[in-house]
């Protein structure tokens, strides 16, 4: 049994910690995309507003105020974005790359407000249908289809990387499919004269944001909590370290993220045979870096089997 100590040092010497080299410092400048999708869709969402009103179609309404949303979406993903490129400072240590993340959830917060509003308009104008213009229907939700499949490809290369890029490009996605099903419902008003439908397809578009809503939701409210990010798990990671050569056991050992795009861990392990030097430090940072994506690795070197580590038990945080 370890012999208590009454002092232990929790700081971290050169000797005892290692930052993974190459790793990026920041998320990458979507600047260019963010413009283009704004300006696109800022511009679809005046014009399919208007000519929703003046065809008195709340299918085209309902589109505007969820592709309103998106744009109010993109901005502050864009302002978020530029903000976690500015430098650490004396009070942000770590910059502002977590505002990727309060941008990420206020965008799902955003949507789930859309949603109410589109389902509750929707009920009335299914309980007191009104006429509505099938052929401006068609053409201004065509027109939304072409806006919404181009900021979507304009995202596309970033989406993997990036939860607010991949939430800009599900929505640019669903937007488009949205679209498509307005073009629908205006062909069938146009044939049939059957105007409930219109109100019909906005309570499907309000369904349709609700579900590709729900795991940015959860994805963002989990990494404002400082859950381990999606795609890893500190089971993979710990028996990861305890395989390196010399650590006989790890303790202490937290996974989070920083921004949407990068992800800290800081661990102690125990290396009853000496301190291993700084080459195994960073050899052990690079391979974190490679294997499970996390960039700001701290890892705190401990010898001696009989000193007690405050921080040891796993209920100590």
């Amino acid at each position: 049994m370890k012999a208590a100590a009454p002092y232990k040092n929790y700081g971290h010497d050169r000797d005892d910690h290692a930052h993974a080299a190459g790793h990026t410092h920041g998320p990458k400048d979507f600047g260019v995309a963010f413009a283009i999708g704004t300006a696109l869709n800022l511009g679809f969402v005046i014009l399919e507003a208007v000519y929703g009103l003046l065809a008195n179609s709340l299918a085209l309404v309902a589109d505007a105020g969820h592709n309103f949303g998106d744009v109010l979406s993109l901005v502050m993903a864009w302002a978020a974005a530029v903000l976690a490129r500015r430098a650490p400072s004396e009070t942000h240590t770590y910059g502002l790359r977590r505002g990727t993340i309060l941008a990420a959830l206020a965008n799902a917060m955003l949507l789930l407000v859309t949603v109410g509003a589109i389902a509750v308009e929707g009920v009335r104008r299914v309980i007191q249908p009104s006429e509505v213009a099938g052929m401006t229907i068609i053409v201004v939700a065509g027109a939304g289809i072409v806006v919404n499949g181009v900021t979507a490809w304009v995202f596309a290369a970033g989406r993997k990387d990036d939860i607010n890029l991949r939430a800009a490009f599900l929505h640019m996605t669903y937007d488009a499919l949205v679209s498509l099903g307005v073009v629908v419902a205006g062909a069938v008003i146009l044939l049939t004269g059957w105007t409930r439908l219109d109100p019909l397809v906005s309570l499907a578009v309000a369904v349709v944001i609700l579900l590709g809503t729900w795991s940015l939701l959860r994805e963002s409210v989990g990494m404002s909590l400082d859950a381990v990010p999606v795609g890893i798990t500190t089971e993979e990671v710990g028996s990861f370290l305890k395989r390196q050569p010399g650590v006989s056991a790890i303790h202490d050992l937290h996974v989070w993220p920083i921004s949407t795009t990068e992800t800290a861990l800081s661990c102690h392990c125990l290396m009853p045979g000496g301190h291993p030097g700084d080459e195994f430090l960073v050899r052990l940072a690079l391979e974190l870096h490679q294997h499970f994506g996390i960039g700001h690795s701290t890892i705190q070197v401990e010898v001696d089997e009989r000193v007690f580590c405050a921080l040891e038990p796993d209920h100590i945080v």
